[in-house]
């Protein structure tokens, strides 16, 4: 269940952005893991896993494998 009453800090917005990139083009999007997050951004991997684990208890994402792919669940704000 999605908490929406949820408020992303600014690394998790980071985040959130990375998950819908290529959305508008018809690319795909809304999958990625840890390493495709530090990789485009300037986040640390301490703070791509603490992003993760705060999206993942909020239900604005999952994990979909152990392998750490991780899937956009929902934006209540989108």
């Amino acid at each position: 269940m999605v908490n929406e009453r949820y408020e992303p800090n600014e690394r998790e917005e980071v985040v959130l952005e990375l998950f819908k990139q290529g959305r508008r083009s018809g690319s795909p999007w809304g999958r990625v893991n840890p390493l495709y997050l530090r990789e485009h951004s300037d986040l640390e991997k301490g703070q791509v896993e603490y992003a993760l684990r705060n999206l993942t208890n909020a239900g604005w994402i999952t994990q979909l494998n152990q392998g750490g792919l991780y899937e956009l669940v929902e934006d209540p704000r989108d």
